[in-house]
């Protein structure tokens, strides 16, 4: 298959140039669990519109569906915790291959680039060469966490952010946005549609772990939660329009209001 054509995005068509699609690995599976075909081509059909609509994209997926290192404590902790996140970071992989296959199925060209070393299946992450696969309109994805134990792959996303110099970070959840309480046990949990970084700290909201707030917070990088499971969603992230939960910092809420 011929290299893709670097993006030419049409002027004003977009909101963001160049974003991190932060998934978690449970939206690959049917139920929470292992990897499914039908979720898995689903979630690569919308990212294929996001991206024909000129956006670059880079995904940061986690890897729960497989293997949680959380899951090694208390009287399951013969697998020390180290070695433990580095099998989730080993999940992250997996996912990141079977969605590469699932990319490509649809025709797009894809790059998974791992924080460990990997070589056999994925490319070492290096930051320019990221960002140039982006610019010559590959999707990546970037599998492995930071490679190192004792960090989420939600600060892998804000970190990766940073360094590619991502416009967003689109945070896919099953739910409409940033909620007050769980609205699958509360009905009258209430949908906020923007967020400081402290409000989100303050308020105890689980979004993201708190050194992936307080990165996103520091560098005033955007971070935009929405319900991936409705069609067409990403696309609307991408173009900036009224979806989900808008987290940033407060000065600069005029200018990312959608």
């Amino acid at each position: 298959m011929p290299d893709t054509a670097p993006l030419t995005p049409p002027e004003g068509d977009l909101r963001y140039r160049r974003v991190i699609l932060k998934l978690s690995g449970e939206s690959l599976a049917e139920s929470g669990k292992g990897i499914s075909g039908n979720e898995l081509l689903a979630i690569a059909k919308q990212i294929k519109a996001a991206h024909e609509s000129g956006c670059q994209i880079a995904i940061v997926n986690g890897g729960g569906n497989i293997l949680r290192g959380a899951s090694f404590s208390g009287a399951n902790a013969a697998v020390q915790e180290a070695t433990a996140h580095y099998m989730g970071m080993l999940a992250t992989v997996i996912n990141s291959l079977a969605l590469q296959d699932a990319l490509d199925s649809i025709g797009l060209q894809t790059r998974v680039m791992s924080a460990l070393p990997v070589d056999r299946v994925a490319e070492q992450f290096i930051r320019r060469r990221a960002i140039r696969h982006l610019e010559k309109g590959r999707v990546i994805i970037l599998s492995g966490g930071i490679g190192s134990p004792f960090v989420t792959t939600d600060t892998a996303a804000a970190q990766r952010a940073l360094e590619i110099e991502a416009d967003v970070i689109l945070k896919a959840t099953r739910v409409d946005g940033v909620y007050s309480d769980d609205p699958e046990k509360n009905p009258h949990a209430v949908l906020y549609e923007q967020l400081g970084y402290n409000e989100v700290i303050q308020k105890k909201l689980r979004v993201m772990d708190a050194t992936a707030i307080a990165l996103c917070n520091e560098h005033r990088k955007p971070i935009l939660v929405f319900n991936f499971k409705q069609d067409g969603n990403i696309v609307r992230a991408v173009r900036g329009e009224s979806v989900g939960t808008w987290i940033g910092d407060p000065q600069d809420s005029q200018t990312n209001q959608r």
